[in-house]
């Protein structure tokens, strides 16, 4: 038997990615956590291409210490810093079916506070 939560996040990520997509101009900024680590991409779906990525497995955000809420928020900035240098301010949020708490959410602030619009 299939596990119930992960079906029902699939559901709803499947919902979500139906209603959203990333362009060049507007990249898809898309969310996976796993139970240790949380990592960011922003995609440009048009060209099916992954255009920055940043994660808790990085050499400078894993050598922090720190709750795993803390990290995210760093990932996020990482990525909203790497998303800076390629000149992109606005991004589409995709939380992947998780709920918009925690360390989805920390990603966020931090991708916010970085400079990125969404």
């Amino acid at each position: 038997m299939s596990n119930v939560k992960s079906l029902r996040r699939l559901k709803i990520r499947h919902t979500i990615r139906r209603k959203i997509s990333g362009t060049a101009q507007k990249p898809r900024l898309a969310i996976f956590r796993s139970n240790t680590d949380i990592y960011a991409q922003l995609i440009d779906d048009s060209k099916g291409v992954t255009i920055a990525a940043a994660s808790s497995k990085d050499k400078d955000i894993k050598a922090q210490s720190g709750t795993k809420s803390e990290k995210s928020k760093l990932v996020g900035a990482a990525l909203a810093r790497k998303a800076g240098e390629l000149n992109v301010k606005d991004v589409v949020f995709d939380r992947g079916g998780y709920l918009y708490h925690g360390r989805v959410k920390a990603v966020a602030e931090g991708a916010r506070e970085g400079g990125l619009q969404f």
